[in-house]
């Protein structure tokens, strides 16, 4: 009887981990993605290279992992816009208009789920 209850305990945590691992993961290769884009972040009016953009996705996912426990919930949270102006993050690529962060980013993670 333990020894199910364990079971049974343990496959709502498995699950749980390796989803938080495809995650992890996710927003990995989004930030690295970003830092290696040689494109302008747009923040709060201000622009930034790629790999400050990367360096700041990062600090801001570290500190609010826990708004975020999917890519999409990253993008969405963390990744498009300002915690503290609201004001929405730009991504500008030489010879492209600047887009919103949040739909790059998302353009990006389809690409990685598809191949």
């Amino acid at each position: 009887m333990r020894l199910l209850l364990i079971g049974i305990i343990a496959s709502f945590f498995v699950p749980a981990l390796a989803a938080a691992d495809v995650t992890e993961e996710e927003v990995e290769y989004l930030v690295t993605t970003i830092g290696e884009s040689n494109c302008t972040f747009i923040r709060n009016g201000k622009r930034h290279s790629a790999e400050d953009a990367e360096d700041h996705l990062r600090m801001k996912y570290r500190r609010g992992k826990r708004y975020a426990p999917t890519a999409e919930k990253f993008i969405e949270r963390l990744a498009s816009a300002s915690s503290m102006s609201k004001k929405p993050y730009y991504i500008a690529c030489e010879g492209q208009e600047a887009v919103p962060s949040g739909d790059w980013l998302m353009a990006r993670l389809n690409n990685y789920r598809h191949k």
